[in-house]
């Protein structure tokens, strides 16, 4: 659970985050965990938050049993795949949830 002044805090990012979820068409689980997910562990640097958000969606859509590929996920994010690839399974983590052994 997240505070209302962490959710005001990071409005931009998490409108862009919905913009994402919306060009993946994930449902409300989906970008709930994402939400839930980028809001455990924002980092300090804005060039890394686009990073971060994506790789929340990511994980986002695995836990609610969307899986989206890498891939489509970086194009809607406009972001690499090695972005996510090197953040999702710690965002997992960080948030108590163990990430898949693939």
């Amino acid at each position: 659970m997240h505070s209302a002044r962490d959710r005001i805090e990071y409005e931009p990012w998490l409108e862009e985050l919905e913009q994402i979820a919306d060009r993946l068409e994930l449902s409300t689980e989906a970008r709930s965990c994402a939400v839930d997910l980028f809001l455990t562990d924002v980092p300090e640097d804005d060039r890394s938050k686009r990073a971060v958000l994506a790789a929340s969606v990511y994980a986002g859509s695995l836990v609610a049993g969307e899986g989206r590929t890498q891939g489509d996920v970086a194009d809607a994010a406009d972001v690499s795949r090695l972005s996510i690839q090197s953040r999702w399974k710690d965002l997992l983590e960080t948030a108590g949830l163990e990430p898949p052994r693939w």
